[in-house]
């Protein structure tokens, strides 16, 4: 699309949007601020139910695939899974369904969502350009907006935990308004608190935002759903940032008790960083690593003897030209990995399982192999191995009795799917958000029969549309 016709396209979609907004709203869209925990209130209750005559994939190594199982919730927590389980509550018929954990994604740019396929097909109509020019004139609100949107869609294809990493911090406010956003759609969450866009690279990030919300947090957690980190703009940008600039950074997080979260190694020309990370005792088991796809075999064993955990993006490091994840390299070493959307504004559709999928297909292409990564495996990156590797696998990522009950129903009726073969085939390689009957976080019921069930869908795209329009109009770009 050329650039005029590209600026059409949106300016007409902006307009659109603005229309959609009149149409469906009397009031103003961003309600009075309110704390996570009061978010809680909105969302359906924990009950008790059992869904039994399913599928059940319970991503446990010692429980396995359990056909015409049920899995028995009470008061968000997993009470009973198995093929004889004589559950209580309300009773959900699994017949025809795959039941498994909710999908685990480690690394969002939620916050610029808004932007969804925004990167073009020139230097000026790139990614870093385009979401700096535009974070730059994002209010509160407008964050509230991309990141409801970005978790609403992540509810509806099957996400359960999403790791919002937001480096558009502008404020102690935008900080809050992603927190807000998360909680009312009632994701399980990480929160990263980073920097704001087109700060220098000369000057240290404003640790007012993160202390805080580190101060009050639990008044912020959404009832412990919620967890807070910081997004780290590390050691190498355009150029190397100086030690008097990043250290105070990381000394915050640590004196705060925070998990740290880092781009590193991003591209194949980008070499020796991890080292660098090391020799600076940078790295370790409060600390993921984002990219590494420049990781050197000794690196590996850096990132592995640290106990630091990685996350990949395929999608958008296919996309933006990086190259191949280290995913098997990585796996072989025993090192923590999970797998994560990146940013809409690259890869458009939030889908995890598609990007599972490219997980898998990247390491078969590497090794020339149609056996080499196994279907299953890759579920295991998007559940069990994702919980892990955020620190969060004694609570999910599996549907073991005594984690929380993050899980979803998937229906094979439809026409992409419509035959079971093998489940784990099927469910990596055909699985689409319309496929997804049944979301569970914590015990609640978010998504049943294929609709959302606490969110208002018009109302979320609407909004979303209204503050696009309103930062194009800021940026005055056409």
């Amino acid at each position: 699309m050329c650039a005029l016709c590209r600026r059409r396209f949106i300016h007409g979609a902006a307009a659109l949007g603005v229309a959609g907004a009149a149409g469906l709203f009397s009031s103003p869209l961003m309600a009075q601020p309110r704390r996570g925990d009061a978010a809680s209130s909105k969302l359906p209750a924990r009950g008790e139910f059992t869904i039994a005559n399913a599928h059940v994939m319970t991503m446990d190594g010692a429980l396995g695939d359990i056909p015409g199982g049920s899995v028995h919730v009470r008061n968000g927590e997993i009470v009973a899974v198995g093929k004889d389980v004589k559950g209580g509550g309300q009773k959900i018929d699994g017949t025809g369904m795959i039941v498994m954990p909710g999908l685990v994604e480690t690394h969002w740019h939620m916050w610029n969502t808004l932007y969804r396929s925004f990167a073009g097909d020139k230097p000026e109509e790139g990614y870093f350009l385009t979401v700096a020019r535009f974070g730059q004139q994002m209010s509160a609100d407008d964050i509230f907006q991309s990141t409801r949107l970005a978790a609403a869609e992540a509810i509806n294809s099957g996400m359960t935990f999403v790791h919002s990493w937001c480096h558009n911090v502008r404020s102690t406010a935008h900080a809050e308004a992603d927190i807000r956003a998360l909680a009312e759609v009632g994701i399980r969450a990480r929160h990263s608190c980073g920097w704001p866009q087109g700060l220098p690279d000369t000057q240290s990030a404003d640790q007012g935002p993160i202390e805080s919300l580190a101060r009050d947090w639990k008044s912020w957690s959404n009832e412990g759903l919620i967890t807070l980190g910081m997004a780290w703009r590390g050691q190498f940008r355009a150029g190397p940032i100086k030690p008097e600039v990043y250290q105070p950074e990381v000394d915050n997080a640590r004196k705060l008790a925070l998990p740290i979260t880092v781009h590193v190694a991003s591209s194949r020309k980008a070499v020796n960083q991890i080292e660098a990370l090391y020799k600076g005792k940078l790295m370790g088991k409060d600390v993921q690593l984002i990219h590494t796809l420049s990781a050197s075999p000794a690196e590996l064993d850096m990132i592995k003897e640290t106990g630091s955990a990685v996350s990949v993006s395929p999608g958008s490091e296919l996309r933006i030209g990086y190259g191949y994840p280290q995913t098997s390299e990585m796996l072989a070493k025993g090192i923590p990995l999970g797998i994560s959307v990146d940013t809409s504004a690259l890869v458009g559709s939030s889908n995890l399982f598609a990007v599972l999928k490219l997980a898998r297909d990247c390491e078969n292409a590497k090794a020339e192999s149609e056996f080499k990564l196994p279907a299953r495996k890759a579920l295991e990156l998007g559940t069990i191995e994702g919980a892990r590797s955020m620190g969060m696998g004694d609570e999910i990522g599996s549907l073991t009795p005594g984690k929380r009950a993050d899980l979803i129903a998937i229906s094979p009726n439809a026409l992409n799917m419509a035959v079971v073969t093998d489940a784990a085939h099927l469910v990596l390689e055909a699985t689409g958000p319309e496929n997804i009957d049944t979301v569970v976080v914590d015990g609640r019921i978010l998504k049943r029969g294929g609709k959302l069930a606490a969110l208002d869908t018009p109302k979320v795209v609407a909004g979303a549309r209204a503050a696009l329009a309103g930062v194009r109009e800021r940026t005055k770009w056409r």
